[in-house]
């Protein structure tokens, strides 16, 4: 039982839900997170009768005052919902301590440059790409790692690689990503889900095929 967490328009989290209603991933959406409860993952967890939740509490705009503590989602989570594991997907804020703890080797995250380059606080959705596109790197791509209490610093899981061309802008660059970042995350959500991870002495974990 898988709960997501999106702040946009939630396209990693379509591309896992396409794969578990057609059996790549053996698991369920059990609830869908967001800190922003107009967005589009959050509309779209809705049209397909998935509950959602709002974290941390709206400071502005329309749903202001909605939203639940750190301590309360973590309960919701772990009692009401019964989630095994904890999925980011284009989810902007930090994740709290309390939520760490409570998800241990449990919670992926996925980031759009291939870490530890390109990563932490500041770098999310086009910023990255800029960035990688100004370094003069040749190669960019996603990378799903598991999640600690920092940004963009838990153990890797998996990484795909795309070209970078001289002429790229960001959005040409962020296209070719998000196209691996769809293959990819749901490859590993379903090695999760199937218990496919286990763990070097180092802790690096590994991820075993499918058989």
């Amino acid at each position: 039982r898988l709960a997501v967490f999106v702040s946009g328009g939630g396209s990693n989290f379509k591309a896992i839900h396409a794969a578990i209603q057609d059996g790549r991933i053996n698991g369920t959406v059990a609830v869908v997170v967001s800190d922003v409860p107009g967005c589009g993952g959050v509309t779209y967890a809705q049209q397909h009768g998935i509950p959602t939740l709002t974290y941390p509490v709206v400071k502005k705009g329309d749903f202001v005052g909605q939203g639940l503590t750190a301590a309360q989602l973590v309960d919701g989570l772990k009692n009401a919902y019964k989630c095994d594991y904890v999925i980011l997907a284009g989810y902007l804020k930090l994740i709290p301590q309390e939520l760490c703890r409570a998800f241990p080797r449990a919670m992926l995250n996925i980031h759009p440059g291939l870490l530890p380059s390109f990563g932490g606080k500041g770098y999310y959705g086009e910023r990255v790409h800029k960035a990688v596109i100004a370094s003069g790197a040749r190669f960019s791509g996603p990378t799903v790692h598991f999640v600690d209490e920092e940004f963009d610093t838990g153990p890797i899981l998996a990484q795909r690689v795309v070209p970078v061309f001289p002429t790229d802008t960001p959005k040409q660059l962020a296209a070719r990503v998000l196209k691996e970042e769809h293959a990819v995350y749901p490859h590993c959500v379903a090695a999760l889900c199937d218990g496919r991870i286990g763990w070097r002495e180092d802790g690096i974990p590994i991820l075993w095929e499918a058989k």
